[in-house]
């Protein structure tokens, strides 16, 4: 099994807290002699995780970009120990997904993760031809969830949602132009929130098949806002309703 990399304090931080055996090796910048770096050597140190020194030119190429913050580790990919169905079937309590259609910039998908942690989101599906992967610039601004929300890329985006409604899961989709607000809906039940690509929004099948669609009220010039941002409003409003 091919390793991958992973940069940054808070992606390689939580892999060394859930899984450090799959760390083949951290390189670490030993100029930055600050405490979050003394803290962060010291815990991979506990670890028993290879540790190599490198400086900040070695680490931009092996993250591929400048923004690694002195922290780079190869590591091994976690394997997906449960299908959609598997982990669905383990939920107590109403089950919370979030469908991301046509989301391809690896940015939005990691800030997408951040927001989908936070709320509790049970898992984040999306389609296998029309979305990012996880590759370390999502883990990097992901900041550590792309390690702990389970991410399924599905071949048929409209089957997978069939599935879910077919569970009890609700699909409500988020688009401009639907009749009713976001805070006009009840988000207290079993539910899927459906967010399509900035610009394009859902694929018109994706639209179809959801059981509701909702707006996110737009009060100035803006007309629409990201799709992270837009799946954290959304994403929180069925928290607050639930009363988590």
């Amino acid at each position: 099994m091919s390793s991958r990399v992973l940069f940054g304090f808070h992606a390689v931080g939580v892999r060394l807290k859930t899984a450090p055996q799959s760390i083949v090796e951290i390189y670490a910048d030993p100029s930055r002699r600050d405490a979050r770096m003394r803290q962060f050597v010291a815990r991979a140190g506990e670890a028993g995780v290879r540790l190599i020194e490198a400086d900040a030119e070695r680490l931009a190429k092996l993250a591929g970009t400048v923004g690694h913050q002195g922290v780079v580790a190869r590591v091994q990919p976690l394997a997906q120990t449960h299908s959609l169905d598997d982990l669905l079937d383990g939920v107590e309590g109403p089950p919370l997904v979030l469908v991301l259609d046509g989301v391809t910039d690896p940015h939005n998908l990691g800030a997408c993760l951040r927001v989908a942690d936070g709320a509790g989101v049970h898992a984040v599906v999306a389609p296998k031809d029309h979305a990012a992967g996880i590759n370390a610039t999502v883990a990097k601004v992901a900041s550590g969830a792309a390690e702990t929300v389970p991410y399924f890329m599905v071949t048929n985006l409209a089957r997978t949602m069939g599935e879910l409604k077919e569970r009890g899961i609700r699909c409500v989709g988020l688009s401009d132009d639907a009749d009713k607000t976001l805070y006009q809906a009840d988000l207290k039940d079993p539910l899927a929130l459906v967010m399509g690509a900035e610009g394009t929004g859902m694929r018109q099948l994706t639209r179809k098949t959801c059981d509701d669609l909702v707006a996110i009220p737009m009060l100035g010039a803006v007309e629409s806002l990201n799709v992270s941002v837009a799946s954290g409003i959304c994403l929180y409003e069925a928290v607050r309703q639930r009363g988590r």
